[in-house]
């Protein structure tokens, strides 16, 4: 078994804004995947917005969700802590 960190961001500007499968990384085990999608969630840079000003990470079952704000606009992302079955 292995434990994946999911990243899911939004693409895009203004109504053509999407969500997108951005990255994923694989480890061994549960524990250190969670670790990582912790440090993901404080220091990913996703592509949008392009001028990050600020961001807010908060915590849920299985996962961070994250909101940027940018010079203009906020976006946000996710990340998922997933077990491969």
């Amino acid at each position: 078994m292995s434990w994946w960190v999911v990243v899911e961001e939004q693409r895009g500007t203004g109504d053509s804004r999407s969500w997108s499968l951005s990255e994923t990384f694989s480890y061994a085990d549960q524990a250190t995947a969670e670790a990582e999608a912790e440090r993901l969630a404080r220091e990913y840079q996703p592509v949008y917005p392009w001028s990050p000003r600020s961001r807010k990470v908060l915590r849920g079952v299985g996962g961070y969700l994250v909101i940027v704000d940018g010079r203009t606009s906020t976006f946000h992302f996710r990340l998922s802590v997933l077990e491969e079955i």
